[in-house]
């Protein structure tokens, strides 16, 4: 945020990877302070996940990173202009939602998360407790509880450790998909978290990591 206040750029690069926070929490941040500035999400997250939320929390475009260095340069022309990138796949499942020509299909589990209970779904995944995703996201733990308690719900799980199982092999999973298509435009793969064998084993955790 100094470093935008420093520079004055034409346009910021944001990775939702923001290790010290909530890469959707910088977006909302720098959108409030600076309205005008251009924002380009540049992520190694999956796009049907990812690029209506950081849309919706301000910025202007989404590219993956493994695209080539001409989609990425496009991509920031186009932003610089006033316009929104987005990839082919992607603007061609939201037009329909956006026109209202079609009805938006029912969200999968996973996307019918808000974007708070996605990041501590994910930092869940990541192996931190609830007293350190709670510090890293500036929440009360009892927050951080009552979202894991929603994310249970709208899962259909029914304990701590079958969330913790089924968001290291989400994102396991995911992870090995990027690696199977070789940097090139992929479909969202559907994991189920109880198939060890599609994403390799869960990493073993016990219940207390979320406490």
């Amino acid at each position: 945020m100094q470093a935008v206040s420093d520079l004055r750029p034409d346009i910021v690069v944001v990775d939702l990877a923001f290790s010290t926070g909530s890469g959707l929490g910088l977006i909302r941040d720098l959108k409030v302070r600076y309205p005008q500035l251009p924002l380009l999400v540049l992520s190694m997250h999956d796009e049907l996940i990812y690029a209506e939320r950081v849309l919706r929390a301000g910025a202007s475009g989404y590219i993956m990173k493994h695209e080539d260095t001409e989609q990425f340069v496009l991509a920031i022309r186009k932003v610089l202009q006033g316009g929104i990138y987005l990839s082919e796949r992607m603007t061609a499942r939201m037009l329909p939602k956006l026109t209202g020509k079609v009805p938006a299909a029912a969200a999968s589990s996973i996307e019918g998360l808000s974007d708070r209970e996605l990041e501590v779904f994910q930092l869940v995944a990541q192996g931190l407790s609830t007293r350190e995703v709670a510090e890293r996201l500036f929440l009360s733990i009892k927050t951080v509880e009552t979202h894991l308690d929603h994310v249970k719900a709208k899962l259909g799980l029914e304990s701590s450790r079958e969330l913790l199982r089924y968001a290291v092999v989400w994102v396991a999973g995911r992870a090995l998909s990027r690696l199977d298509c070789g940097g090139s435009g992929w479909a969202h793969p559907r994991v189920e978290p109880e198939n060890e064998t599609a994403c390799g084993p869960a990493r073993e955790q016990s219940d207390d990591a979320l406490t």
